[in-house]
Order: structure tokens, then sequence, then C-alpha cells
């Protein structure tokens, strides 16, 4: 397992329009300089939080899909996010992982937000999903699912961690921002395994405004690390010997009864 080099786009999402929140994602991705290996994307990057999925979800191999495997083979890295997805007469907010070599791993948000009514308009998903990537465990979560902690309860099964990383890809709102920082915090530590979220910035539709605080968290929280609330793209490396050594150091979850 090596070093996993990581980009953010921490970004504004034109209200329910496609085609140009894949144009502003495009530059952006190509203004990049350095070499990467994973793309991380805010929850329906496409679109915004949008309770429309009767027109703006997409097939399973729908345009974003395309667009998404498309930037993976052409940047020769992974890249991940959430858009409304439309299967078998049913409606899901789903978490797509596209590598370069086409594979597709998904996870189906799991804890709709029914305070804005995603419980009415899409189903949930029903298990999780543990995406392997140059062998990193990579657990895929999805904004609300951070208010539950076991949904990400991590485990050591025949000397192994079921996961290295979860990832948080979310349009979190402004006014419970504090909430979104110190759960970041807790599942890194609660589960010995590094985290990340991915938040927008901007309004949306619905004049919820959101102020990013895209975040890298650590069961070490001299690690930690907030980008802030402006739109930028973030760049940072995954270190494994930080990791392994930790868990050499406190091995806690081989006491879970």
């Amino acid at each position: 397992m090596e070093n996993l080099k990581i980009v953010l786009i921490q970004t504004d999402i034109f209200w329910e329009n496609i085609a140009a929140n894949l144009a502003i994602l495009e530059e952006k991705i190509w203004n990049i300089s350095n070499d990467f290996d994973l793309i991380i994307l805010p929850e329906m990057f496409n679109t915004g939080f949008s309770m429309n999925p009767k027109t703006f979800s997409e097939p399973s191999n729908g345009h974003t899909t395309k667009w998404m495997k498309m930037i993976a083979v052409q940047t020769k890295s992974a890249i991940c996010g959430s858009i409304a997805i439309k299967e078998n007469g049913f409606y899901y907010n789903r978490f797509l992982f596209v590598t370069p070599n086409g594979n597709i791993q998904t996870y189906d948000k799991i804890h709709t937000f029914c305070f804005a009514g995603e419980d009415k308009v899409y189903n949930s998903g029903s298990k999780k999903v543990i995406i392997d990537y140059k062998n990193w465990k990579i657990n895929p979560q999805i904004c609300y699912d951070l208010r539950f902690p076991e949904n990400a309860r991590n485990q050591i099964i025949d000397d192994k961690y079921a996961f290295d990383l979860i990832i948080y890809c979310a349009n979190w709102p402004e006014s419970r921002v504090l909430a979104w920082n110190h759960l970041l915090e807790a599942r890194a530590i609660e589960n010995s395994c590094f985290v990340i979220g991915i938040n927008r910035i901007g309004e949306d539709g619905r004049k919820q405004k959101y102020n990013g605080n895209s975040a890298f968290s650590f069961a070490l929280p001299e690690h930690n690390k907030n980008f802030g609330e402006i739109e930028k793209v973030i760049q940072f490396e995954l270190c494994t010997s930080l990791l392994s050594d930790y868990r050499k150091k406190f091995p806690f979850l081989k006491d879970i009864k």
C-alpha cells in the first residue's frame, strides 16, 4: 500500500445545471499541475442537493457517469462523488467511484435527510460498501450518514482492518458546520483511520447556504486540517506509515466486544 495523493474540489454548484457543473469541474481538474491518485467531489456535484430526481436523475451509465469515466481515463486517476441515479423505477443518491480502467463501484446513501424531504423522493441504500483501490480499503459515505457512527464502524478481522479511509461527500449547511467539524474528527478517532470530508460552498436553489470546511482528520488530532470557506482545489497526501505506526502502537479496535 503506497501513499495516496488526494485532490478535493471545494466548489460552488450551479443549481440543477448539469452541463455547467461538469464544465467548471473539468476546467478545475485540468488546471491541476501535480500528479494525483484520487479526485473527490461533493454530494450531488452535478446538480446541487436537488429534490427533483424525476427531472435531473440519470440512468446508471448516463451522461455524468460517462464524464467521470472520461476524466478517470484522461487523468489516470480515480474520481468519486455522488449524483442522483434512476434505476428500475427508483431514485438513489448514489456515490460513484470510477477508476482509470473503467471499473465503477457504488454506494447508495443509507440515511436520507428527512429534514429536506430526501426520504420522500429518494430510496435509501441497504448495505455498507468497502472499495478497494490501490490496496487502500475505502468506506464511502454521503453527508447525513456522518451522524450515524454505526454505518462507519471499523473492525479487525484476522489481524486486518476492514478499511483505512472514510470519505464523506456532502452538501452540509453552514448553520450546522460545528457538528460537521467535530463528527469528522470523532469518526477518525473511533475507527483508527483517515477521514476525508468534502463539502460545497455557496447557496443552492433552496436558499440553503454552505461554507465548505472540507477537512482531513486522523486518529491523532495534531495531523488534522480544515481547508476553510473559500472555493479552492486542495491537494494533500495520505501517508501509509502514519496509519500503520499508529495502529501498531494503539490497537484499540482489537478490544471491540
